[in-house]
């Protein structure tokens, strides 16, 4: 009896069936490309959010020679040990203000609670509104500068041709004489920069309590 030939069949030839190695590799793509992906959005994330945590992390441990915000003078008062303050100031391109320090330095007792003024002028003939940024130096005394009140806390609105007395009120912390890198620190020097602010909403222009002349607290 004779026998018909045989004929191999090639499985993989069949519609819709897949190779296992081709499927394995269709999944490690996947994979790669889901996580890919994450990696993509964590860093976009975490380019919005590295603006606020910079300037939480300044202002928490002074890093930067970022000031401290105080509601009080320090519990220990005043002590012997006297420091001079320097007082740096700077107007950025397209803010039409003159903007100086009423005292170029002042020294002062480590502790004691001292008010200076800054004298701002707007020069323009229209309504202009400007923020203060700041910081001291050397940059490891950040922590221990403590402002007690500022204008730099806040956007400031000038009318044309006004001129404005702006108070700060600041203390070098005590506990500066327990740090030993800062033993001997003879000056501090606190600088302010004042920006433009472009989409501003107008507010009223009296300079308000703060500004007055109250003399030190």
């Amino acid at each position: 009896m004779d026998h018909e030939p045989t004929i191999s069949q090639d499985v993989s030839a069949k519609p819709g069936h897949r190779k296992p190695g081709k499927a394995r590799g269709l999944g490690r793509d996947v994979v790669v490309a889901s996580i890919c992906g994450g990696v993509v959005a964590l860093m976009v994330g975490a380019s919005y959010a590295a603006v606020p945590f910079y300037n939480w992390f300044c202002r928490a441990t002074g890093f930067n020679g970022t000031t401290q915000v105080a509601t009080s003078a320090p519990a220990t008062g005043p002590i012997a040990r006297k420091i001079s303050v320097r007082f740096d100031s700077n107007v950025a391109p397209g803010l039409p203000w003159k903007f100086e320090p009423e005292q170029s330095e002042i020294e002062v007792n480590i502790g004691q609670v001292v008010t200076v003024f800054y004298t701002v002028t707007n020069q323009a003939a229209r309504t202009t509104a400007g923020q203060a940024a700041y910081n001291v130096a050397p940059l490891t005394v950040g922590a221990y500068f403590q402002k007690i009140n500022c204008f730099c806390f806040t956007e400031q609105t000038m009318a044309p041709g006004e001129k404005r007395e702006m108070p700060v009120v600041f203390y070098v912390d005590p506990s500066i004489a327990d740090d030993r890198e800062n033993d001997g620190l003879n000056t501090i020097t606190l600088s302010y920069t004042f920006y433009p602010v472009r989409d501003s909403v107008v507010k009223p222009l009296a300079s308000g309590e703060g500004d007055r002349r109250k003399g030190n607290l």
